[in-house]
This record gives C-alpha cells, sequence and structure tokens, in this order.
C-alpha cells in the first residue's frame, strides 16, 4: 500500500521528466517498479518518453529491467524497440549477459538486428499498416549524440538501432567483424550520430590486436567517412587508460605520419584533433606543416598541436605561427590561439590585443569564451581589468561571473561591485570556484590589511 502517496508522486515525476524529484522519491522509500493507472511500469513510462536520465535513476534505484509485461515485452525490450541508444544504455543495466539466459538475450539481439535491416520507416510502415509519408527530424538522443527520430502511422520511433545493436553484441561478447561495425557507424550521415559514437566505443572496448589492426587499416578507405571514424576511434582511444602504455606510441606515430599524407581537409582535421591528445616530439612540426592550410577547421587544431607546458619552451617558430593565427581570419582559430599563446610571455600583449577586440565583438558566444581565456590570463593591464569592467553591462549572467572571476584573480578594488553586479547565482555554483573566489579576495584584503596595520603599529 502507497500510504504516502510516494508511488503517485514518482509517477508524476517521471512523466513530468524531473530527474532530481524522482532520486529523491526514491530514496525516500518509493517503490521503483510503481505502476501508473494503466499498470505501465514508471521505467517503461521513462522509457516511453525517451528520457534517459530518468529511465538511468529508475534502473540506478531497483527497477527492473526485465519484469515481464503483460503483452510479452520486458523494459529493456521497449528499450531495444525505441531505437534511442541513450535510453537503451541507461536501461540495460548492469551484467546483462549473465543476468539474462541466452533465449531472451537472441531475442533481443533479433529484434534490434530486424529494425536496423530494415530501417525506421519501413519498420513502421509494418507496425501500423500506414501508407502515407513518414515525418523524420533530427533530435539530440543525449548531451552529444543525435538520431532520426520517425513518425508513422501514429507510432514514434528512433533511427539509432544500428548502435543498439552494437552495444547489445558486446554486452553479450558477440564479436560482430570490425569491417561490419564500421561499416555501421559511417550509414548515417554525420558523426554527431548515435550510431557513430555507439560503434566508436564498443571497438575501443574491444581490447585487442586484431581489433585495433581491422580498425585502423580503414585510414586507407577511400570512403572519408570511414577515414574520419579512424580518427575518431585513435582519439576515442587516447582518453582511456588501460592500453596507452602499449599502444601510445604507436598510435601517436601513425598519426603524425597519417597528418602528412591526408589530403581530405576534413578528414584531416580530425587527425590533427587526435595527434593532439597524444605526446610525440614532432607534434609541433605537424602544427607547423599546416599552420596556413586554406580550410578553418584544419588551422583550428593546429594552435593545440603548439601547446607546451612551458610557454619559454616554445620555439619561435611556432610562437610566429601561433601570432598569425590570433589575427585569422576565421574567429574559431583566432580562440583557440589565444587560449594556447595566453601562457606566452613573448606573446601576452599580441594575444591580449586579440581578445580584447574579441570581447567588444557582436557574438555573445565569442565573448563570453574570449573572456574565459582573458580572465584567465597573467595579464595584469588596467585595459584588461578595464574590459573585464565592462563586461558587467552584459545580459550573460556567465558572461559577468567570468568578469568578476578576472577582476578577483587581479586583487581589482571593484571586485566587490563587480560581483553585486554578478547577481544572484541559483543552484549548481556551491563549488563553483568563479562564486567562490569573491570570498577569497575578501580574505586576502582582510589578510592585508591586517599585515599593514601590524607594520605601522
Amino acid at each position: 500500500m502507497d500510504e504516502n502517496g510516494l508511488g503517485v508522486r514518482l509517477i508524476a515525476a517521471v512523466r513530468a521528466g524531473d530527474v532530481e524529484a524522482v532520486r529523491a522519491l526514491l530514496g525516500d522509500g518509493a517503490d521503483p517498479d510503481t505502476v501508473d493507472g494503466s499498470g505501465l511500469p514508471a521505467l517503461c513510462v521513462a522509457v516511453a518518453a525517451y528520457d534517459a536520465p530518468v529511465a538511468e535513476a529508475l534502473v540506478e534505484g531497483g527497477a527492473d529491467p526485465d519484469r515481464a509485461l503483460p503483452d510479452g515485452t520486458t523494459p529493456l525490450w521497449r528499450a531495444v524497440d525505441g531505437g534511442s541508444h541513450a535510453v537503451f544504455a541507461a536501461v540495460l543495466g548492469a551484467e546483462p549477459r549473465l543476468r539474462l539466459p541466452e533465449p531472451d538475450r537472441a531475442r533481443l539481439i533479433a529484434l534490434a538486428a530486424d529494425w536496423y535491416g530494415t530501417g525506421a520507416v519501413e519498420g513502421l510502415r509494418r507496425r501500423t499498416g500506414a501508407v502515407g509519408p513518414a515525418t523524420t527530424v533530427r533530435v539530440p538522443d543525449d548531451t552529444y549524440d543525435r538520431v532520426d527520430q520517425v513518425s508513422l502511422g501514429g507510432m514514434v520511433v528512433r533511427a539509432g538501432h544500428g548502435g543498439v545493436l552494437s552495444t547489445l553484441e558486446w554486452a553479450f561478447r558477440i564479436l560482430t567483424p570490425v569491417d561490419e561495425l564500421v561499416a555501421r557507424a559511417v550509414r548515417r550521415p554525420g558523426e554527431e550520430h548515435a550510431d557513430w559514437s555507439a560503434v566508436c566505443w564498443v571497438l575501443v572496448s574491444r581490447r585487442s590486436d586484431e581489433t585495433w589492426t581491422a580498425v585502423v587499416a580503414h585510414r586507407h578507405h577511400p570512403d572519408p567517412a570511414h577515414r574520419r571514424f579512424v580518427a575518431d576511434y585513435l582519439r576515442s582511444r587516447s582518453f582511456v587508460d588501460w592500453d596507452r602504455p602499449y599502444y601510445g606510441k604507436k598510435e601517436a606515430e601513425l598519426l603524425v605520419g597519417w597528418s602528412a599524407e591526408e589530403t581530405d581537409s576534413a578528414v584531416l582535421a580530425k587527425v590533427l584533433g587526435a595527434l593532439t591528445e597524444y605526446e610525440h616530439p614532432d607534434l609541433e612540426a605537424a602544427g607547423l606543416r599546416h599552420a596556413d592550410h586554406p580550410d578553418p577547421r584544419v588551422r583550428r587544431e593546429v594552435p593545440d598541436a603548439l601547446l607546451t607546458n612551458d610557454g619559454g619552451r616554445r620555439s619561435p617558430a611556432a610562437r610566429e605561427a601561433l601570432l598569425a593565427l590570433t589575427r585569422d581570419p576565421d574567429v574559431e582559430v583566432r580562440l583557440r590561439a589565444c587560449s594556447v599563446g595566453a601562457d606566452d610571455e613573448v606573446l601576452r600583449s599580441e594575444v591580449t590585443r586579440a581578445l580584447l577586440l574579441m570581447v567588444e565583438g557582436p557574438d555573445a558566444a565569442v565573448r563570453r569564451r574570449a573572456a574565459e581565456t582573458l580572465a584567465a590570463s597573467a595579464d595584469r593591464t588596467p585595459a584588461v581589468a578595464d574590459a573585464l569592467m565592462a563586461l558587467l553591462d552584459e545580459d550573460d549572467q556567465i558572461l559577468r561571473l567570468e568578469a568578476a572571476w578576472g577582476l578577483a584573480r587581479r586583487d581589482d578594488p571593484r571586485t566587490e561591485e563587480a560581483y553585486e553586479r554578478v547577481g544572484a547565482l541559483g543552484p549548481g555554483f556551491e563549488e563553483d570556484h568563479r562564486a567562490g573566489a569573491l570570498l577569497h579576495w575578501k580574505w586576502r584584503r582582510q589578510d592585508a590589511a591586517a599585515a599593514a596595520a601590524a607594520t605601522t603599529s
């Protein structure tokens, strides 16, 4: 019996997509398998709404992804059917290979494979019998990935079954051929598609020489999409620790050589971006080789290739290239060059000049990013402090906060006024270093005043 109404409130929170309320109610003792008025479990409500964060909270809170439903499905089956990789991954749960018997695993694989092979539009036609045109829109699937959402005959499905199928196979330790997986990744246009990232992570997780060799062989594929995938794969591998000592050196060598040979600009940008995640003695040379490339996508990756842990050790050629990039016609190139060059005393005045121009420009997003670099820079000149003070007139509160933080770092006497003009900060800023800088500024002033008083007494 739901004497405290926790179940009713849980279903309401799930329908509202309020993940914090869902977690709080589960913490208060709400049954994670609570059903709504029609007998549908809360987890299925989240799945139907394509709400991955809420589905994840329910599973973490104990909701059963394998609960048998009257129609013979389960919440996990519905998540596979729905085609959202983000929702499916949230519902999959821990150790599905050990949790599910082989017939259930085969059933899920067959469902995902059927959707993938048939396609979302034709699959909906089979389900609904509808003959009219389908409506397809690309929607966010999670923070980073997007997916096509198809509507037809009153039903909706997301076309992420390639990623769902690939992740299911790996979860059940089915070693699908690498070429087949890469084909799934590049089938949909755009690297932001959920299938691309899901396949990439599966291949990163398959730690074997055979897998690595088969993936990187696609760097010679005539289709640039295959080569872009390899670059993304190598960049993703640079973020994991388990194989880096073994593979890191040869991956860096591969990328250095590839960067000198690649002729497709989009692929080359990806290769340089991946290379900057590795350490290699020829990294700077690779960046310099492309510092004046005609495609801005390539030039955007050059500054990180010229990044050093000590600005004083940067070569004259790298300084000259960075200086030129701070004046590049492409604003993204300028922003990245300034971010990298801000640590260099020799370049500091030129970097500041470029940043001051951008914080006064018409684009709010550019002003914010330029302000972030300017506030964090070592430049303590009055011109920078005055520019930060001027940003306190902006409507963007985060931009005002960056400016106030920059003033606090400089022990500017206007810091307290600056924070007053930032305004009250909502939830989520409790641990933010920028918000806490005001208190540290006050302590420093108090300490300085106390020291001065002790000196004169």
